[in-house]
């Protein structure tokens, strides 16, 4: 684990991410003596929320000014863990408090429009924002669910700036890594096509499923009877509708290319279906079940590769 200590770190949304960098800083012992975690939040019952807990220190709104430039003065670290259409209206709220030292990074599921919000909002100190993205989560959300292990072995991407200081981008790395991450860079454009795929895809394939049944008259004797494979397909049907309508809208070019792809497939299935062309579907089949499995002796993640860098040690990815 890399040696990283702060003196404050603000959190914009201390739900599951933000919560769980918080709890995996502070019970891996990050957090030194006088360190700070300030979690900001649009309601002040789900910040109180995270300070009866112990996930923060102290805890600020959105809309009391006086309160965020408190918890911004001296800050060195600022995460942005909230749904990605708020990137630009959280960092117009950060920047006439944004003080030199500070580095901002967030954990948005996508990089290209939350770069474009960044540079709207940050003009000429846009190299001070570092994009980032921890490739972790669960079903559950909200600061309950926060997990002090939940990055260990994870991978985290870093999309950095032309404009950002390579000892700044280190420097959001270090704090990954002190919660057992494991960092690789990609470009914005990559980060995205990569993850409308293996991430963005899935999720909107679990929730039409679900969708689709909740359409047909006979449902709820359908749900009686659904068991393992349904439960594992449709686990990330749980997520949060919020950030999952964000990301979609966020991704829809690289999304739309994707979706369109597995549409072509599909129908590629239904034809051999219709025709009984068994030989067909069981070579999709195996060469699925092959490439899942390989997946899986690697350690049921993949690496980030293609890019800047690929993590030099392996764990499993969400």
């Amino acid at each position: 684990m890399s040696a990283f200590s702060f003196k404050k770190l603000v959190i914009f949304g201390v739900g599951l991410i933000g919560g769980s960098l918080a709890r995996g800083l502070r019970e891996r012992g990050q957090c030194v003596p006088g360190s700070e975690v300030i979690g900001v939040g649009r309601r002040a019952h789900s910040v109180a929320r995270a300070l009866e807990l112990g996930v923060v220190d102290a805890t600020a709104t959105f809309d009391d000014d006086a309160a965020l430039a408190k918890a911004l003065d001296g800050a060195d670290l600022v995460l942005i863990a909230a749904p990605v259409a708020q990137t630009q209206m959280l960092l117009e709220r950060i920047a006439p408090h944004l003080q030199p030292q500070t580095i901002v990074t967030d954990a948005g599921s996508t990089k290209s429009d939350v770069i474009a919000a960044a540079r709207a909002a940050l003009g000429a100190r846009i190299g001070q924002f570092v994009p980032g993205h921890p490739i972790a989560g669960r079903e559950s959300s909200g600061v309950e669910a926060a997990l002090p292990d939940l990055y260990v072995g994870r991978n985290v991407v870093l999309c950095p700036l032309p404009e950002n200081a390579p000892a700044d981008v280190e420097r959001i790395a270090q704090m990954w890594r002190a919660t057992g991450a494991v960092i690789g860079q990609m470009s914005a454009e990559q980060h995205d096509r990569v993850f409308a795929s293996v991430s963005h895809l899935p999720h909107v394939l679990s929730f039409a499923l679900v969708d689709q049944i909740l359409a047909t008259p006979d449902a709820e004797l359908k749900f009686s009877f659904a068991a393992g494979g349904f439960r594992d397909f449709t686990r990330i049907a749980a997520s949060s509708p919020e950030m999952w309508r964000d990301v979609c809208l966020a991704n829809r070019t690289a999304l739309l290319a994707e979706l369109d792809a597995y549409t072509e497939v599909l129908a590629k299935l239904r034809t051999a279906i219709d025709a009984g062309d068994g030989a067909a579907l069981e070579t999709v089949f195996a060469r699925s079940r092959a490439a899942r499995e390989a997946w899986q002796e690697r350690g049921g993640k993949h690496a980030v590769q293609g890019g800047v860098s690929a993590p030099s040690q392996a764990g499993p990815d969400k």
